[in-house]
């Protein structure tokens, strides 16, 4: 055995060492996105609740529109309103003669004014909604519950009266608001959350549907609630399809970020040094 020192352990001792590098930590900008959840969002960010320009803009433009509409039939000549509005009614006689654009002008208008639970409904489930499957189809979804619920409810009124069992005059029957769509998206949405949350929205419009049902106040509106409700649960397996696709999409866009991060942060103490 030699002196000490002179073994390999002193021989590697008197030379550099070469120090394994550590990835750089990533910059906070670049820390990946929170995936979009299937609940709602916590009690600590209630904005969320809430429709944005940025995250939510066919809400918040739509919103905006009814804004302006609402405040129009509360400050203006209720004669003016009354033509407004009944040049906006999808009944069959607009059906017949004006079919896409009435389809269109009826739901720009809000049905009882902006006290009405629908208001409220539109804004929290439009939003969930279109957080999760993004505008366009947030959109798709209102737009398919609100003109197929208008068609099922106003053309037996049409066959009806050719058949003569109700008057001419039900072929002019007022008939605007965003109460179908809200139902559809309100039925999507529903197949997109935990399942206890899901049964708590069915059950609250369902009991409020049979209810406008049972009092037999309106009953071609109500059966339309229902067939938009069925219609926006039928949307489920298309609208989780959405929701997968969105959050594939956000997931590879966070990790190409991330990527990007690490491949341009410095080397910072990853090089060799000399120990003195």
């Amino acid at each position: 055995m030699g002196p000490p020192g002179t073994g390999t352990a002193g021989l590697l001792g008197g030379m550099p060492q070469q120090r394994r590098a550590r990835p750089a930590a990533l910059p906070a900008e670049a820390a990946p996105a929170r995936l979009p959840s299937d609940r709602l969002p916590s009690v600590r960010r209630p904005w969320l609740l809430l429709p944005t320009p940025a995250a939510t803009p066919f809400t918040f433009v739509y919103a905006a529109v009814l804004a302006v509409t609402s405040l129009v039939a509360s400050v203006a000549d209720p004669s003016l309103v009354h033509a407004l509005q009944q040049g906006s009614s999808t009944d069959v006689a607009h059906l017949v003669r004006t079919p896409m654009s009435v389809l269109v002008a009826s739901a720009l208008w809000i049905a009882g004014g902006v006290f009405t639970p629908y208001v409220l409904g539109f804004l929290l489930v439009l939003t969930a909604l279109e957080r999760r499957v993004g505008a366009l189809r947030a959109a798709g979804v209102f737009l398919l519950g609100h003109i197929l619920a208008t068609l099922a409810t106003e053309v037996p009124v049409g066959l009806a009266v050719l058949a003569g069992h109700l008057p001419a005059t039900s072929l002019h029957r007022l008939d605007y608001g965003i109460s179908f769509g809200v139902a559809a998206a309100t039925g999507a949405l529903a197949g997109l959350v935990a399942p206890w949350l899901r049964w708590i929205l069915l059950g609250l419009i369902g009991a409020t549907i049979a209810g406008n049902l049972i009092a037999f106040t309106d009953p071609m509106t109500g059966w339309g609630h229902l067939i938009s409700l069925v219609i926006g649960v039928a949307t489920w397996p298309l609208v989780r399809y959405w929701h997968r696709s969105r959050n594939a999409a956000a997931a590879a866009a966070a990790v190409a970020v991330a990527g990007a991060a690490v491949e341009v942060a410095p080397a910072g103490d990853g090089g060799a040094r000399d120990p003195r």
